[in-house]
């Protein structure tokens, strides 16, 4: 099974948190998307012919696209791809654009799942963070998206943002626990480097929350979400049952992919590549037919770093025996010598062949997977 991941890098503003690639000269996308078209094309035997089971459209803001542009993308995949009969189409969203008509057309086109950039449910939050849309408006759009017949919703919540305590928290979690989602991602706030938060960090004019309060909050998100019946099965993700993402599953599961468009990734198993992280530099190149992307082979070492990096993400956590499977005896033991303290200090548990971070070892899984690296 593979995926594809179409990025679509305009915003009609920028968040003050974001350091994704995106520009916000929206009216430039009629130049793009012909290149996007033809991308696709051209790359049509990176899968190697292998069954497309999901279909991606991230951003930037994805929800700037209308109808007719929807169409002719999936029509041109389809066109040039095996496309699975029930391929998952997940459709990144912001609130303020999902009036019902163009749910409805977003139904028409195939789309089958939505992910909705909500943020937060607290207008202060959301004022903070540079965000269009209110807590009025998120909350009926997801209402509005289920009316128009989709069953497949995901929202985006952020927490440790400055000033939101355990209360303000909680809140949010009751409004979107309250509204029947079938999936959600939590994001703590990360101050990016060159972003307006990483510069009002360094300016002194916001304060990041005690790491005390964050680890309260994440933990009151697993706890509440379980008790509603989610399932926790990768760290910032959870679904109800039958609901996991399936195309994020594949990056995880580290199974081919083609991205498409400015900064989009791909992974063929031998060799990962990355389209240049410039709209203009993509263009030009592209149509003087200059590289537009850049690629890196991959050595045993980077399989290994990336099946680890992947693996210990997930809940479920790891087969020691496939390390051994995959890359060798050397390999298994170096993961275990490096785990050792780790298991001694309670931030990872093996219980037989499987092992896994902790609820507590999430918080330092960054740390805990660049040590397990070699």
């Amino acid at each position: 099974m593979a995926g594809i991941y179409i990025h679509i890098p305009y915003c009609r503003q920028a968040c003050r948190y974001c350091d994704f690639h995106f520009v916000v000269s929206v009216w430039q996308k009629k130049e793009l998307l012909p290149i996007i078209l033809k991308e696709i094309e051209l790359r049509k035997n990176y899968l190697d012919e292998e069954l497309v089971s999901s279909i991606y459209f991230g951003g930037g803001t994805p929800s700037i696209l209308e109808k007719g542009e929807i169409e002719s993308i999936l029509e041109t995949i389809r066109r040039f791809y095996r496309v699975s009969g029930d391929v998952e189409i997940s459709f990144e969203a912001n609130p303020e654009d999902l009036k019902m008509e163009y749910l409805l057309n977003l139904r028409k086109t195939g789309i089958n799942r939505l992910s909705i950039g909500i943020q937060s449910f607290q207008n202060s939050d959301l004022e903070l963070m540079h965000r269009i849309h209110s807590s009025e408006q998120a909350i009926i759009a997801v209402k509005d998206a289920q009316k128009a017949g989709f069953d497949n919703i995901s929202i985006d919540l952020i927490y440790g943002i400055p000033r939101q305590d355990a209360g303000v928290w909680e809140k949010n979690l009751d409004t979107a626990l309250s509204l029947g989602i079938q999936h959600f991602s939590a994001y703590h706030l990360t101050y990016e480097t060159g972003t307006i938060f990483d510069h009002w960090v360094k300016k002194g004019r916001i304060k990041p929350v005690q790491e005390e309060e964050s680890i309260l909050q994440f933990k009151t998100l697993i706890e509440r979400a379980r008790n509603k019946g989610y399932i926790h099965y990768e760290i910032s993700n959870l679904s109800l049952p039958g609901f996991v993402s399936r195309h994020n599953s594949s990056y995880w599961h580290q199974q081919k992919y083609l991205g498409v468009g400015p900064s989009a990734h791909s992974y063929n198993t031998k060799s990962r590549s990355w389209n240049f992280k410039s709209n203009k530099k993509y263009e030009e190149n592209f149509l003087s037919e200059t590289d537009y992307f850049e690629t890196e082979k991959l050595t045993e070492n980077d399989h290994y770093n990336e099946f680890v990096m992947m693996r210990l993400r997930l809940i479920a956590g790891l087969s020691l025996m496939e390390i051994k499977d995959r890359f060798g005896i050397e390999y298994q033991n170096y993961f275990s010598t490096q785990i050792n303290k780790y298991v001694r200090s309670g931030h990872m548990e093996v219980t037989g062949d499987n092992c896994r971070l902790s609820e507590d070892g999430i918080f330092i899984a960054d740390h805990i997977i660049s040590e397990v690296f070699k």
